[in-house]
């Protein structure tokens, strides 16, 4: 497994693990249900989903989900991740994409976690960092210039799903804010 733990003093983002979901489920809103997850969450599902994220690091997978622990305690304040391949990223990019527990947003765990996992990518050479955002949600455009990205335009998914897309070059001295 590549290097998992990242820090910047304030948040920490490490692996999802299964006994995260507990804490993950209390922390599951109608707008993380809409806009990340799909539909509610159950113990089984998320566990499942999370033992997924597990096999991904393990088999450098193009998935690297993180969850987002902030706090005294290291509590699961949400989660983010990278998606090398798939619908949207083009070769040297990668999708970002964070949700937080309703408890910790606005609080600045978002932003804090989109550049660390930008500046992981970057290591995992992607040239480019892309985030969707539902245009709808100003919340989640904010994180993402705040962390440096540029809106670059709309895009619909297959489905027909219209996303604000945001863009942040991760070459080295591109005008890096982290």
């Amino acid at each position: 497994m590549r290097k998992s733990r990242l820090s910047d003093g304030v948040v920490t983002l490490s692996p999802l693990r299964p006994d995260d979901a507990e804490q993950h489920l209390a922390g599951e809103d109608e707008l993380l249900v809409r806009r990340l997850n799909g539909g509610p969450g159950t113990r089984e599902g998320v566990e499942a989903y999370f033992r997924h994220c597990r096999e991904q690091w393990e088999t450098s997978g193009p998935l690297r989900a993180f969850g987002i622990r902030a706090g005294a305690d290291g509590a699961l304040a949400g989660t983010t991740d990278l998606r090398f391949t798939g619908e949207g990223p083009a070769h040297g990019q990668v999708n970002v994409a964070y949700g937080l527990c309703p408890s910790w947003r606005g609080r600045g765990p978002a932003t804090r976690a989109v550049l660390l996992v930008s500046g992981y990518g970057a290591g995992e050479g992607a040239t480019e960092a892309v985030i969707q955002v539902d245009p709808g949600n100003p919340g989640s455009g904010a994180v993402a210039r705040r962390a440096g990205f540029t809106l670059a335009g709309r895009t619909h998914r297959q489905d027909g799903t219209r996303f604000d897309r945001y863009v942040r070059n991760l070459r080295a001295g591109a005008g890096s804010t982290d």
